[in-house]
């Protein structure tokens, strides 16, 4: 019998039986995942960090110092501002020849500061003029502290109203911050022993060292003087201390 009505196609999709490319190509796929997948949990297990120790450690040395800064200034006055300040050159000129005539060269000396203002008189809510004050003040470097008392007394004898900021130090500083921070790093890395030792551990690795700041400046020793001196100025160094700080990280096993 011959049908005159076309065949009705089915609508659903034949499936298709994988080529032999399609095959290789997935297994290809799969086995890339996977490496990834493996990757991914061998790097997680890596970045798990050991135990830890994070100590600080403090370095310490002391020595005599063998130089000192001093600073030294005038003071004069004036009802003419130009006057004023005359005077006070003429005095800071003669204190610097005088320091000079002590052994202390040219380079050691450095003006610091030169001020003039107007002073005045308060009386019943007003002010009055007083007249002008001349200041200036220079830092002097004594590397020889046997002349340190000559110094102070050749400034007080040729005007000089204060004396202040005394300071010592030492030439060699960079050589001993070292020794200070070399010592610094022996104490932290004892207390890291100490306590791995303790948790029945020992020291696998140092992880990281950082130099701490400790704000380590010679202590200055204050001093006015008004009046000459009959003999030299006895000056007292004493001792300084160099500090240093660190912190260190060490890992554990």
């Amino acid at each position: 019998m011959i049908s005159l009505y076309p065949k009705t196609q089915d609508p659903r999709p034949r499936t298709q039986d994988p080529r032999p490319c399609d095959i290789e190509l997935m297994k290809t796929l799969s086995f890339a995942l996977l490496s990834l997948l493996l990757c991914s949990i061998e790097a997680s297990a890596q970045t798990v960090e050991p135990p830890q120790i994070i100590v600080t450690g403090e370095g310490l040395v002391k020595a005599t110092p063998d130089q000192a800064w001093v600073q030294i200034g005038t003071e004069t006055r004036s009802k003419v501002s130009k006057d004023a300040q005359q005077r006070n050159a003429d005095i800071m000129t003669a204190i610097q020849q005088k320091i000079a005539s002590s052994g202390v060269p040219k380079d050691a000396v450095k003006t610091i500061a030169i001020d003039l203002q107007m002073e005045f008189d308060y009386a019943n809510g007003k002010q009055t003029p007083r007249g002008y004050v001349a200041r200036n003040t220079i830092e002097v470097r004594v590397d020889d502290l046997a002349k340190l008392g000559e110094v102070l007394d050749a400034a007080v004898t040729s005007g000089a109203a204060m004396i202040h900021g005394l300071r010592f130090d030492v030439k060699g500083r960079d050589n001993l911050e070292k020794v200070a921070l070399q010592n610094a790093v022996t104490n932290a890395m004892g207390k890291t022993q100490a306590i791995a030792a303790a948790s029945n551990r020992a020291i696998d690795r140092v992880l990281r060292i950082e130099e701490l700041s400790v704000g380590d400046v010679p202590r200055p020793m204050m001093r006015q003087m008004a009046m000459a001196a009959q003999d030299s100025t006895p000056v007292a160094a004493g001792e300084i201390e160099i500090r240093a700080q660190v912190k260190v990280a060490v890992a554990m096993k």
